[in-house]
């Protein structure tokens, strides 16, 4: 489906002019060149598109073969994440390991990996095997939240659910863990003073206008000063440091700004094009491991731009997720173009096999 493979180029090149002008005031305050993180963005698009077009050659059968390799491998990166030493403590958290000249964040791969192999587990009878599915959801889970990564490890839960169900899971497996995942997030919540802090300032937005709740109404600032058609490119005020993680979690506020509420429901309507694609891809899949994979990257997908965004306009406690291929970072970016590319192989693969089937 070509519009998988534009959209995702599209996405990119527009997050690439986001970043470059979003960072310029913290670029030059730290290193004295405005393009810095520009740059650096660049270099990783330039990776993350040439694994877009090594994946979307790749045949689903070798993806299914790679899926448990890659999540061992990975489940070994979230242990090391951890260990002082090795894993790198930046902002309270231990989510990056030091690769020498770069540092990775295994979090953002284990969407990945775990959807694969999540796509092969349940290929067949997924319902008899609730109990392995949630044993197999667990560990990368509970490995994330250890670092602590609230945001990834939801998408995560979310991606899993909505590929259990899609593969044939029942409703009343739905039902039973409701009450039980609420339970856990209210005490996992609450158990760390700045995530109680964020809840508390979500349920009263006047609480701590200059503490906890400054991020979001900095954010609600930066997008209405947007009004219709924006203050233009570049243009942003809230970017001059009164407008937290500008180039991460907040970029959309800078693109409300700049662009007005046109420029943000044109990138919304790109966002929800590209995951209606992929939930199309997964409609015509012809195999229950395509469909599955499909299902995982798209619901992924989904699940990742809704917490960035609805954290930004207060609809959903701040959660630290990066709006996908805008937000600034190499692991996140890399990584989502690599599973843009297996969606965009998977919609040509599927493609194929009908045109195969049709011409004889």
């Amino acid at each position: 489906m070509a519009l998988i493979k534009v959209l995702t180029v599209a996405l990119t090149l527009f997050g690439l002019l986001m970043v470059g002008s979003a960072s310029v005031v913290t670029a030059q305050r730290d290193f004295s060149d405005r393009w810095y993180y520009l740059k650096l963005q660049s270099v990783w698009a330039g990776i993350g598109l040439a694994g877009f077009l090594f994946a979307s050659r790749l045949d689903p059968r070798r993806l299914e073969k790679i899926a448990l390799p890659l999540l061992v491998f990975n489940v070994l990166c979230l242990v090391l994440v951890l260990i002082p030493g090795i894993g790198l403590k930046l902002l309270g958290s231990r989510r990056w390991l030091n690769l020498g000249w770069f540092s990775f964040q295994p979090a953002e791969l284990a969407k990945l990996s775990f959807s694969l192999y999540l796509a092969a587990f349940l290929k067949s009878d997924a319902s008899s095997r609730f109990f392995r599915f949630l044993v197999l959801m667990l560990v990368p889970i509970v490995l994330i939240l250890m670092e602590p990564d609230l945001g990834t490890a939801l998408i995560i839960l979310g991606l899993g659910l909505a590929t259990y169900f899609a593969a044939g899971g029942r409703w009343l497996h739905f039902v039973s863990l409701v009450p039980v995942t609420a339970a856990f997030l209210v005490v996992f919540i609450l158990i760390s003073p700045y995530r109680a802090a964020r809840l508390r300032t979500f349920m009263d937005s006047t609480r701590d206008p200059l503490g906890a709740s400054y991020q979001v109404r900095q954010a609600l600032i930066s997008l209405g000063s947007g009004g219709l058609f924006g203050r233009g490119l570049g243009q942003s005020r809230q970017k001059y440091e009164f407008l937290p993680e500008a180039t991460t979690d907040s970029i959309f506020a800078v693109i409300g700004e700049e662009f007005g509420l046109v420029g943000s429901l044109t990138v919304l309507t790109a966002f929800w094009l590209l995951i209606r694609s992929g939930f199309s891809v997964a409609a015509s899949a012809s195999t229950p491991f395509s469909g599955n994979l499909a299902v995982a990257l798209s619901s992924w997908l989904g699940i990742q731009t809704f917490l960035n965004l609805s954290s930004l306009v207060a609809l959903t406690p701040l959660t630290g997720v990066p709006l996908p291929f805008v937000s600034y970072g190499g692991s996140s970016l890399v990584v989502l173009l690599f599973a843009a590319g297996i969606l965009n192989g998977l919609s040509r693969h599927e493609n194929f096999s009908h045109n195969r089937r049709t011409s004889h």
